[in-house]
């Protein structure tokens, strides 16, 4: 057989295999994709929204210019009240930022110790978690520790804990996922231990220290720590894909903010404004500057652009666990992103 036939031949497996993978994609995302692209932030959410959001929420802060605030669909679906750009949300794991640079804060007074290990800090756990003698707190804060994660757990969705405690239970006695730094797993016990230990140390709650080292210097009043400091009213309802149910009050045991709060911390985070002397190179050590979150209801995307010295905050409400969703709201976002950065070379 020619060359040129084998060549042609190649060519056409290749289009009939890409055909075939294009048939295992949910073809709202390809239409998310392939939809020209909007003039406008407002265009875009309306767009999403279009798409199968219920709600959703945009602030972008870009140096030198008035910030901006957009919203589309519904803040609570049921009542038909419309989406609000300055609505708090629980912005789930984007939590771990807060509670990181508070750990940095610690470190860096000497309360807290890098190379310490899970089995100082919590001797009682030393038979419970594997390797917890090389995990130390460094590892914990990279997500490096090969702890499970409790939501991993079968049981976790079937028998929802009720209690940090029971919530500890579901990544106890069980197989480390990795040997300490051979690997990266995301782990949400790690961070929930974290908070348990600074609020040893401390003696009183971390989501307090939170507050008098970051919130209030960065006069940030619309951020809380639980759905009892907050007016339910004020908090965006959070909607699973089938189900009728509004998760507001559900898993109340994480950070509520508006994105704008947000925005500015993410701002501080990423220009250092939030850190004192020495603190900054203490968590560029041990984390990230930018995250994700998702709980049930409700999904975040929080990043600082570079190129267009922009941070861009997305808020929806609307879930599932197959991944349609959250994959949605990144096409969303990173189309949200080519919309500034056009504007910018008009």
């Amino acid at each position: 057989m020619k060359k040129k036939q084998l060549k042609n031949i190649f060519r056409i497996v290749f289009i009939l295999a890409s055909i075939s993978s294009l048939y295992f994609v949910p073809w709202i995302l390809v239409k998310a994709w392939i939809l020209p692209l909007p003039s406008s932030v407002q265009e875009q959410l309306d767009e999403g929204v279009g798409l199968g959001f219920d709600g959703m929420i945009v602030y972008v802060e870009q140096a030198g210019k008035p910030a901006e605030f957009y919203a589309s669909g519904w803040h609570d679906r049921k009542n038909k009240i419309p989406a609000n750009p300055k609505a708090l949300f629980k912005i789930a794991s984007i939590t771990k930022l807060y509670v990181a640079v508070a750990t940095t804060k610690l470190v860096k007074e000497g309360r807290l110790s890098l190379d310490k290990t899970l089995a100082e800090y919590f001797p009682e756990l030393a038979g419970r978690i594997e390797n917890s003698d090389k995990i130390t707190l460094k590892l914990m804060l990279q997500h490096r520790s090969g702890i499970p994660n409790f939501v991993d757990h079968p049981d976790y969705w079937i028998k929802p804990p009720q209690s940090k405690l029971e919530t500890l239970e579901y990544a106890l006695d069980l197989p480390a996922d990795f040997e300490p730094n051979e690997d990266y797993g995301y782990s949400n016990t790690n961070y929930m231990l974290i908070s348990d230990l600074i609020d040893e140390v401390l003696g009183y709650s971390h989501l307090q220290y939170i507050k008098e080292e970051i919130l209030e210097p960065l006069k940030l009043e619309n951020t809380f720590g639980t759905l009892h400091e907050v007016n339910i009213d004020d908090v965006m309802s959070g909607y699973y894909v089938g189900i009728e149910k509004d998760f507001k009050t559900d898993f109340s045991g994480l950070m509520i903010a508006t994105a704008e709060d947000v925005g500015i911390f993410l701002r501080a985070l990423n220009d250092g404004s939030v850190f004192k002397e020495g603190e900054q190179e203490i968590y560029s050590s041990v984390y990230e500057y930018e995250h994700t979150g998702l709980l049930v209801g409700y999904q975040s995307i929080a990043k600082y652009h570079k190129d267009i010295d922009a941070v861009i905050i997305q808020f929806n409400n609307t879930t599932n666990f197959t991944g349609v969703e959250w994959n949605l709201a990144e096409i969303i976002y990173s189309r949200v992103v080519k919309i500034v950065r056009k504007r910018e070379k008009e």
